[in-house]
């Protein structure tokens, strides 16, 4: 195969990931950052990586590493001074509730700014769990760490998210 050929190959799989995946990215940034266009600058920032690092992913591991690296980037930008000057609160939407509606949009916005207040470690493994539906072992590799780490730190988020709604703490 040539190299014109290997490069398109290479596109189109790229394409394909990004087809695939790259709702998912998005919103984990979203709930992660809280910001609409920040959200949009990190997953573009995590598909121009894969581009131009072109790892070698396992089958079916993809979307692990493209998670990964979106979180790792948005703990960056988390960390960075200019985001502790912003207020982050819940991110905002962006259709108009039916009345029926309004109650449990409420709760999902109270549960986002919940979120949002925890500790990034804590907030990470919410995500991944119940957002991206990833198990603790998924988690655990993804993140390298032990699935003891992983199961202790899903109990104590829960735990703050539940003082956190109660009003009784913040993270």
């Amino acid at each position: 195969m040539g190299q014109a050929a290997e490069i398109q190959t290479d596109m189109t799989y790229f394409e394909e990931l990004y087809e695939k995946y790259a709702t998912d990215v998005l919103r984990v940034c979203y709930f992660y950052l809280g910001d609409r266009q920040k959200a949009e600058d990190v997953c573009q920032d995590v598909f121009v990586r894969l581009m131009t690092n072109a790892p070698v992913l396992q089958e079916g591991r993809e979307k692990a590493w493209l998670l990964k690296v979106a979180l790792n980037r948005c703990r960056d930008l988390w960390r960075g001074a200019w985001v502790k000057r912003v207020v982050l609160g819940s991110p905002n939407f962006e259709l108009v509730p039916a009345p029926d509606e309004i109650g449990r949009i409420t709760e999902q916005q109270e549960l986002m700014e919940a979120i949002n207040q925890l500790p990034s470690a804590f907030k990470e493994v919410i995500l991944l769990h119940y957002y991206q539906g990833y198990g603790i072992t998924e988690i655990a590799e993804m993140m390298e760490l032990p699935e003891g780490t992983i199961s202790s730190r899903l109990s104590r988020s829960r735990k703050k998210l539940e003082q956190i709604l109660k009003g009784g703490d913040r993270a």
